[in-house]
């Protein structure tokens, strides 16, 4: 198994802002996927997430990014170079990413970014496997929302 399977990546594709895209690398013999282009060969993309959902979280990307050994001050609109991240702290961002993305309540996506962080690695494994699947994913994002909302 890869060292460090996922990939944060800065994505510029709106002229004021900023969003990022998580990444994860494809095992041989997984073709769930199609790559879009040449550079994303062996690498699916997960989740892209840009404007309040971000920012609400931002500080959970921050933390993550510290996690694997880079500065806060590395985040920026003109970076280039992924992030490189180890499988836990990819589970966690793209679980928080997938979680937080249809919301509206900036309130509302803080708590559920704070209950991912306290999850067990086996309950979150268990989430980022059901939520990231292509065919039952949003079901089992809103089901993972309305556990976590306690609403």
């Amino acid at each position: 198994m890869a060292e460090q399977p996922f990939e944060l990546r800065v994505v510029t594709d709106r002229p004021d802002e900023y969003g990022l895209a998580l990444y994860q690398r494809q095992r041989p013999g997984n073709h769930a996927q199609a790559p879009t282009n040449g550079s994303d060969i062996g690498w699916r993309l997960v989740v892209q997430v840009h404007g309040t959902p971000m920012k609400a979280i931002m500080d959970k990307v921050l933390a993550t990014l510290k996690q694997s050994g880079y500065r806060s001050s590395d985040l920026s609109r003109s970076r280039k170079v992924p992030f490189l991240l180890k499988e836990s702290v990819g589970v966690r961002l793209g679980l928080a990413f997938l979680s937080v993305k249809p919301l509206r309540k900036t309130s509302r996506m803080s708590d559920i970014a704070d209950h991912i962080q306290s999850m067990s690695d086996e309950e979150a494994y268990y989430w980022f496997s059901k939520t990231a699947n292509a065919r039952d994913g949003r079901r089992s994002q809103r089901a993972l929302r309305i556990l976590l909302a306690r609403e």
